[in-house]
C-alpha cells in the first residue's frame, strides 16, 4: 500500500518572548539536499503520468564465422522493468493568529487583511521544499513502502536485495557488508571493486556510491592510517588536511557520496543504469501558498506540495551490491 502523505495535519507552537525588534532572520536545522539527483548520480525520467518502461536487450552469439549464407544464430531477448512514481504531497496549515503577539506582528496588516509575516512565509517555502529533498534523497535508497521510516517509494536498496535474491546480480557482485571503520575501510572499497565486471570497469559514468559515513572513514584513513601503506602522514605527507571537499576515487573508479545511503552499504553501477522518476521535476520545488480567509472566512493560511517520485534500475548484471 502506497503512503502518499508526507504530512497530514500541522500542529504550530510559538515559544517566543518578545523583546524589541525582530532580527529579520529564521533559522532551521541543517538538512540534506537530494544530492543523489542534484549531482547527477542518477538519470532522471520526467514528464511520466502513471508508469514508464525500461527495457532491457540481451544478444548471444552475435560473431560467428563468415559464410555465403545469412545464417542468424544469435538470439535476442527482450525484458523490461517498470518504473512507476508514487504520488506524495505535503499539507500544512497555520493559523495567522499564532503570530498575532509575535515579533513579526507589525508586518501582517490588520483586520481581515492580516496576512502570514512575509519572511516567515518566504522562509517556510523555502523549509518545506528543503525538507522534501531530504525525505527524496533518503527515499532514493532506503525507501521501504512496507517498513517504518522512508515510506515514500521502494529505494534501490530494497530493489537491489531483490535483484540479488532473484539472481538477477550475479552471486560474484554481491558482497555481504561488515561494519565499515577506518581500519577497513580502503580493504572494504578495494574488495568492491575487485568485484566489478571487466566489461563495466572503465565506463564513463560508473560510479562507487557510498553513504557519508564510508566517506568520512575513507578521508581519515587516506589522512594517515599505516595499516594501509600510506604511513603516518597519509596522502601527499598532508596527514588530516589532505583532503578539501574535492573528488574521490579508488583504484581508478569515481565514487558519489550519496547521504542518503545506509552506512555500512555501497554499490558500483552506472548513472545510466539508475533511474529517479517523476511526473514535473521542478513540482518538488513548488509549494503553494493559499490564503482561505476569501474562500472560507477562516484565518488560515494552507501550504500545499504535490508530486511524484520513485526509482528502478535497469540491468541487475551491472550492478555489485555490498549490502
Amino acid at each position: 500500500m502506497n503512503k502518499r502523505n508526507v504530512n497530514l495535519a500541522t500542529s504550530v507552537t510559538v515559544n517566543s518572548t518578545y523583546a524589541g525588534e525582530f532580527a529579520g532572520e529564521y533559522i532551521a536545522a541543517a538538512l540534506l539536499s537530494a544530492s543523489t539527483i542534484d549531482d547527477g548520480g542518477v538519470t532522471v525520467k520526467a514528464n511520466i503520468a502513471f508508469k514508464e518502461v525500461i527495457k532491457k536487450l540481451a544478444t548471444t552469439a552475435i560473431v560467428q564465422s563468415a559464410s555465403c549464407d545469412f545464417d542468424p544464430q544469435s538470439t535476442i531477448t527482450l525484458t523490461e522493468r517498470i518504473i512507476q512514481p508514487t504520488e506524495l504531497q505535503v499539507n500544512l496549515q497555520l493559523c495567522k493568529y499564532d503570530f498575532v503577539n509575535d515579533w513579526e506582528s507589525q508586518s501582517m496588516g490588520f483586520g481581515l487583511g492580516q496576512t502570514l509575516p512575509p519572511k516567515f512565509s518566504d522562509f517556510l517555502i523555502a523549509h518545506v521544499a528543503a525538507e522534501v529533498a531530504q525525505n527524496t534523497e533518503l527515499n532514493i535508497w532506503q525507501g521501504d513502502t512496507a517498513g517504518a521510516t522512508y515510506t515514500s517509494f521502494d529505494g534501490f536498496e530494497k530493489l537491489i536485495a531483490a535483484a540479488v535474491t532473484a539472481g538477477d546480480v550475479p552471486a560474484a557482485q554481491a558482497i555481504t557488508s561488515v561494519a565499515l571503520t577506518s581500519a577497513n575501510i580502503i580493504d572494504k572499497l578495494s574488495e568492491v571493486v575487485d568485484a566489478i565486471p571487466g566489461a563495466l570497469y572503465g565506463k564513463e559514468d560508473l560510479f562507487l556510491y557510498i553513504g557519508t559515513k564510508a566517506a568520512k572513514l575513507y578521508v581519515q584513513a587516506l589522512g594517515g592510517f599505516g595499516a594501509n601503506g600510506l604511513g603516518a602522514n597519509g596522502v601527499a605527507n598532508m596527514g588530516t588536511q589532505w583532503w578539501n571537499n574535492g573528488s574521490l576515487t579508488v583504484n581508478g573508479v569515481k565514487i558519489f557520496v550519496s547521504p542518503g545511503l545506509s552506512d555500512n552499504k555501497m554499490y558500483v553501477a552506472q548513472r545510466s543504469n539508475l533511474y529517479f522518476g517523476t511526473g514535473l521535476l521542478n513540482s518538488t520545488n513548488e509549494v503553494k501558498t493559499l490564503d482561505m480567509s476569501d474562500l472560507d472566512g477562516s484565518n488560515n493560511v494552507r501550504m500545499v506540495m504535490r508530486f511524484t517520485s520513485g526509482v528502478q534500475f535497469g540491468i541487475g548484471a551491472d550492478i555489485v551490491s555490498y549490502a
